[in-house]
């Protein structure tokens, strides 16, 4: 009932792509749902998809607790631990095969964790809190806009957040006539701060695009040093893997 209808459409693209006879990797996920998927439903669908000739290189579950935009995970480490690793164990089974983690951007408590239970065989999905990097450095150096764009993100967040599962509280994110210049870098580090500009980029970027863009490419170092500080960040828990 639950997954019958995704497993078909799965079949469908897969055949599809294979009628094209190009070379490509599939990558499985099931992770935007209400409900976390559960080692049995895991198995299921994994056994399924084998079943009617499917090759895949990885498969998201939706694991416990919460993984929202922008911020570390919420919810009790120790239970993700055991569902990380009875998900590892059937992937090893039934594969082997990723384990995708999906909005993985800030999961910083979760990486070492995944790679430890996967023994590296992981996949780590991260890309939308560049943006809010490159907004760090806008706050750095060009003050008026970023309040701009503060302000618009505050105007935008009820309608633009209605697609993400976020917790962001809008009243605890001041207006930008309430910050000084040298506190608005610190908002990038504030939790529901960085969910209310995440969430907004779309609209942000219809705003003020080529003013954005103007500010990155006159401190392109400035945005390249940030962005690779970001990324090492996030990639240095998954050197430490062992086989």
């Amino acid at each position: 009932v639950k997954y019958g209808q995704a497993i078909a459409h799965v079949v469908t693209m897969y055949h599809h792509l294979e009628s094209h006879n190009i070379p490509f990797e599939l990558e499985v996920s099931v992770d935007e749902t209400d409900l976390p998927t559960s080692h049995h439903e895991h198995v299921y669908f994994a056994s399924e998809l084998k079943r009617l000739g499917v090759r895949w290189v990885s498969l998201a579950p939706r694991f416990v607790g919460q993984f929202e935009k922008g911020i570390d995970y919420i919810g009790e480490l120790a239970k993700l631990e055991a569902d990380l690793a009875g998900h590892a164990a059937i992937a090893k089974a039934l594969g082997p095969y990723k384990l995708s983690l999906h909005s993985g951007s800030d999961k910083f408590s979760v990486y070492p964790r995944i790679v430890a239970v996967t023994k590296g065989l992981v996949h780590l999905k991260t890309a939308g809190t560049s943006y809010l990097e490159a907004l760090r450095v806008i706050s750095n150096h060009d003050t008026a806009l970023f309040k701009e764009i503060l302000d618009l993100a505050r105007d935008r967040f009820e309608a633009d957040k209605k697609s993400y599962h976020i917790s962001a509280v809008l009243a605890n994110v001041p207006a930008a006539s309430t910050v000084s210049d040298d506190a608005l870098p610190e908002l990038l580090n504030d939790n529901d701060a960085r969910q209310v500009l995440h969430v907004t980029f779309g609209s942000a970027l219809d705003a003020f695009k080529p003013r954005i863009m103007d500010v990155l490419d006159s401190h392109e170092e400035a945005h390249y040093a940030t962005l690779q500080g970001h990324f090492e960040k996030h990639l240095e828990p998954f050197g430490q893997s062992s086989s």
